[in-house]
Parts: C-alpha cells; sequence; structure tokens
C-alpha cells in the first residue's frame, strides 16, 4: 500500500472513530427534541475538511476545497474512502450517503442544480415535517444551522396574537412554517424569486396540513383580492420591498435572511449583503408595525453590524448564541439579530 493510501485508510477511522462519538453524543438531545436531522461533523479534525449532516436515515455532506491544488482522480478515491466509513460508523448503505465538494461560492452557483437525482427524505424538525433533497444541490432545502433561530421566531410570533409576519428571501419557506405554526391567528407573507423554491415551500406546508396560496406580486398588493392567510409571493424581494414601502403596508415581526451574494438574472440589481445590508434593513424597519420586531441573519464572513445605521426608536441584539442549537455548539453559526423599538 502507498504512503497516501496508507494516510487515507487513517484519516478514514479517524473519521470513523468521531462519528461514532458524536451520534452517540447527540442521539438523546435529537430524540427529546423531536429532531431527526442535524450535524454530526464539522471539520472537527483539521486533516479531514467535511461537514457531514445526518438526514433520518440518509446523509448529506460535503468536502470543502482544499487550499491546494489536488488530482481529481486521487481527490474522488479520497471521498469514497471517507464515504464507506461513515456508512460503517452510521449503518447507513453508501448509496444514502450524499458528500459532494463545495468549493467557495459566488452568486447563485450555491443553488445551482448539480444532477437530477431527487433523492428526497422527510425529516422532523421540532413538531414539524420538511422536505429535504440531498442529491440535487449543494444545499438541501433545510439549513440546520437556523433551526434554533426558527425556533426563537416561533416563540415571538405566539406572543403576539393575530401576529403578521414577512419573511423576505424566503427560499423553501421553512421560517414561515414556525411562523405559521405559532399559536394564535398568524398570517404569513413568504417572498422568493425562485418559482423551484416556492413550490417548494408550498409542498413543506402541505406536509405540516397547511396550504399555501401561490401569488405573483402584482396579486398581493391588489386591494380588490383577498386571500388566505399563508401566501406564497414570486417577487424580486428588493422590488417587494418598495412597493410595499409605496403601498402602506406593514408587518408585525418581518424574517430578513438575505444571500451573501446574487446576481441573478431575475434581480432587478445585483445584491452584496455587506454594501447593501444598511439601506435594506432600514427599509425592513418602516415596514415594521407598533412594537414590532426585525430578525436579521447573514452567513457573510467578517460581517460587521454598524449600529449607527438606527433611527433612535431602534436599537437591536445580537442573539446570535441564543440562537445556537445543541448540535453546533463550539461550531461557527450565521450572525443573527433581532431589532426592536428602544421602548420594548
Amino acid at each position: 500500500m502507498e504512503r497516501s493510501d496508507l494516510k487515507t485508510a487513517r484519516q478514514a477511522e479517524m473519521l470513523f472513530n468521531r462519528l461514532i462519538k458524536r451520534h452517540k453524543h447527540l442521539k438523546k438531545w435529537a430524540s427529546r427534541s423531536g429532531v431527526n436531522a442535524f450535524r454530526l461533523y464539522d471539520r472537527d479534525i483539521p486533516e479531514i475538511p467535511l461537514q457531514i449532516d445526518l438526514y433520518n436515515d440518509a446523509v448529506c455532506g460535503a468536502l470543502f476545497e482544499r487550499p491546494y491544488e489536488k488530482d481529481d482522480g486521487e481527490e474522488a478515491f479520497w471521498l469514497n474512502v471517507m464515504t464507506d466509513a461513515t456508512a460503517r460508523a452510521l449503518s447507513i448503505p453508501v448509496g444514502r450517503i450524499f458528500l459532494k465538494i463545495r468549493k467557495r461560492q459566488r452568486g447563485a452557483s450555491q443553488y445551482t442544480r448539480l444532477v437530477h437525482q431527487n433523492f428526497f427524505v422527510d425529516v422532523m424538525e421540532y413538531g414539524l415535517v420538511f422536505r429535504a433533497n440531498l442529491s440535487d444541490y449543494l444545499d438541501t432545502g433545510l439549513f440546520l444551522d437556523k433551526r434554533k433561530l426558527r425556533l426563537l421566531i416561533r416563540q415571538a410570533a405566539a406572543k403576539r396574537s393575530g401576529a403578521q409576519v414577512l419573511n423576505l428571501f424566503c427560499y423553501t419557506a421553512a421560517f414561515s412554517l414556525y411562523a405559521a405554526t405559532a399559536e394564535g391567528r398568524t398570517e404569513v407573507d413568504s417572498v422568493d424569486i425562485s418559482n423551484t423554491y416556492l413550490d417548494w415551500a408550498k409542498v413543506n406546508f402541505a406536509l405540516n396540513g397547511l396550504q399555501a396560496e401561490m401569488l405573483p406580486q402584482e396579486a398581493f398588493f391588489s386591494p380588490s383580492n383577498a386571500h388566505p392567510p399563508f401566501r406564497l409571493i414570486r417577487a424580486d424581494a428588493l422590488r417587494f420591498l418598495n412597493e410595499a414601502v409605496k403601498r402602506g403596508r406593514t408587518w408585525d415581526i418581518i424574517i430578513l435572511d438575505p444571500p451573501v451574494f446574487s446576481n441573478s438574472k431575475k434581480m432587478f440589481s445585483d445584491f452584496d449583503v455587506n454594501r447593501d445590508y444598511q439601506s435594506l434593513i432600514a427599509t425592513c424597519l418602516s415596514l415594521l408595525n407598533p412594537g414590532g420586531a426585525l430578525y436579521f441573519s447573514t452567513n457573510a464572513r467578517r460581517f460587521t453590524l454598524a449600529g449607527e445605521l438606527l433611527e433612535n426608536r431602534f436599537t437591536f441584539r445580537d442573539i446570535t448564541e441564543q440562537a445556537r442549537d445543541d448540535d453546533f455548539r463550539g461550531k461557527k453559526v450565521p450572525g443573527c439579530w433581532v431589532f426592536e423599538e428602544a421602548s420594548c
């Protein structure tokens, strides 16, 4: 056996042992919480730069692009060996394990379809059901590191009877479902530019016994139309916000979880969260009802929130640690803030 093969075999055994230990540690918490999709491994061992998530009885994960040149065939061999080690550790067939190579992303490339295999699993999360696609994209349709933030938003919606909630850049509407299932007669508007993700969102609502209506932006703002409480609105979020300002529409809770960067041809202009977040947050704050709250989250690296962007009536709190669930202890998670009126 060559030296590189020996090294790979040693790394596979290290991964095998680490996964067994992590799974044993987390499975009791997951069972108590009603969660069966969670983070098992996130580059815990520096020489094994993998991220591995368990989705009930299947696995999705990624190899992070290495900072040095590596032969594609050698990398594929290494990834296959790690897949076998994962299968052994979790007693899951290799055919239910999807490990991809995640390169540094710009724009919408992380949402680009890689294959058309359609390997779906339905997973549980704090009493809700979500459909995940483990095979076709880098992301599965459910961001596990924002699970606890979703729960915090459900709790916030429950405190305000009849809360009106707006979820911008809603993706597959996981935040929306948490708000929709809060106690009280909550109304939820979910905005995304992608028909694919809005269709997916509608499936998620249906899996939880709820019906969501698909609407174009024009129909949503038409004063003559009456709509059910859960709306999926196909629109550029930036255009939608501008129209909401013109129409005087307001909400009690706004969820703002934008992409780090987007240059989608469907959007009015490109978007960079580090460049554009101040104006975006200011617009959202102008659309809040008295006593309302804006929840802002971002995966942007080295992001700093400038407090001077706020009007005097608003203050903000960093809730990143509050939004960290047990499987992400000691791991990097998205930054999260809540903006409220200063008197609240």
